[in-house]
């Protein structure tokens, strides 16, 4: 992008400088917005480069009106995964039903969008990369604030001061950590964990997830495509986070195998290919829940502030818009009036978002023989046919216009 593009940039002299840790979805977004309201954006990364592959993931409701404003929104039709079918399975590997997605989800055909996260981070690294700093191989080390900014060292040695601060760095923010404190303050796990892979496709599965479910146990096989590879998933109960297996990948492969021995379909050949896949990522399924999204000219942003989990499939919808917000609040104020704003104007969003989590922990994970029995018959009641209208939480912020200044 040039000035030119868009008339109604702001430039100051001297621009105010911001650093964003994080390049995954939330930290682009917000680089995107805070380089048109006219700050000097520099953004920092962990990774070599943008991150590629992953799961799915979903994009709905006001989160769409913030990719179309980016102008991206063409660009993700194009990498829309058309999902077809979700069959759940009875312990035996007989049938419960099959059904289209959004009977389940919530979401809205023909409008809400399905794709690979690598696409979308591909996507706002585009949107993004000729306008601003990126610094990758590298990560914020030590915070220290100022009356007049941030002072900021790198684990690669530099040094720099900048007006601002935005955490968008995950669920497990070092950026909160180091602002606020340890995780375990802000982390209300929600009594599940679960692995996720890939494998090779020898199921002949296309456009489809099939997914088995025993109490407390729920494994998944999902077909983006016609691709050789599928996205395995394997979800189980857990009274307590398994905390030491967290940094520990054998410890992670040895707890989930445990717990799945004794089950049929084809989750013993998931638990062979989990062995030798190098791309396991494993975690507990939990949200942050904070009071506060800043610290005098540090804020965060995305699942750094308010992760809800996949069980609300809203993770991603909830980083476009809070990083769209975020940047807005600041179009024409300090960070101070800034922050406030943008926890003023976000909260309840972020609030009923997160309430989805009972709906999808009860449809997906049921934890009892009776709580899987009942969920089986509600699905097997359910029509065929997607419902034409979404959750109203998905778009329960109208986006506002913010416009800068002059």
């Amino acid at each position: 992008m040039t000035l030119t593009d868009h008339p109604t940039d702001v430039r100051t002299t001297p621009r105010r400088t911001v650093l964003i840790s994080g390049a995954s979805i939330a930290g682009p977004v917000l680089a995107f917005w805070l380089n048109r309201y006219g700050y000097a954006v520099t953004l920092v990364e962990k990774a070599g480069a943008p991150r590629s592959g992953g799961y799915p993931i979903d994009v709905r409701g006001t989160a769409l009106e913030v990719v179309r404003r980016m102008g991206i929104l063409p660009r993700l039709r194009d990498a829309h995964i058309d999902l077809r079918r979700l069959t759940f399975l009875e312990g035996d590997g007989s049938e419960v039903a099959s059904l289209h997605p959004h009977t389940v989800t919530g979401g809205v055909a023909g409008q809400d969008l399905e794709v690979r996260r690598g696409d979308l981070t591909d996507a706002l690294h585009t949107a993004v990369r000729d306008d601003v700093e990126f610094l990758f191989n590298d990560s914020i080390d030590t915070l220290d604030q100022t009356g007049h900014g941030v002072d900021v060292t790198f684990r690669g040695g530099g040094r720099r001061t900048f007006d601002m601060v935005f955490g968008a760095d995950g669920m497990h923010s070092r950026t909160r950590e180091t602002l606020f404190g340890p995780e375990e303050q802000f982390h209300h796990y929600l009594g599940y964990c679960f692995a996720v892979f890939t494998m090779r496709n020898t199921f002949g599965l296309s456009h489809e997830t099939v997914m088995w479910n025993a109490p407390g146990r729920a494994a998944a096989l999902y077909a983006v495509e016609d691709d050789d590879e599928v996205h395995a998933f394997l979800n189980f109960a857990q009274p307590e986070p398994p905390f030491g297996a967290f940094r520990d990948p054998e410890s992670q492969r040895d707890l989930v195998a445990t717990v799945f021995a004794d089950a049929g379909w084809e989750v013993p050949g998931m638990l062979t290919a989990m062995r030798d896949a190098d791309d396991v990522f494993f975690d507990a399924v939990g949200q942050i829940r904070m009071p506060r999204w800043s610290s005098g000219r540090v804020a965060l942003v995305g699942d750094a502030a308010y992760a809800p989990s996949f069980l609300t499939g809203q993770g991603t919808s909830l980083a476009l818009v809070g990083a769209y917000m975020l940047a807005g609040s600041l179009a024409d104020r300090d960070h101070t009036a800034g922050f406030a704003a943008y926890a003023h104007d976000t909260r309840n969003f972020v609030t009923v978002n997160q309430a989805l989590v009972g709906k999808g922990g009860a449809t997906l994970f049921p934890a009892t023989p009776q709580a899987l029995e009942e969920r089986n018959s509600r699905l097997r009641g359910l029509g065929a046919i997607p419902s034409a209208e979404g959750r109203p939480a998905h778009s329960a912020l109208t986006l506002p216009e913010f416009m800068p200044t002059m």
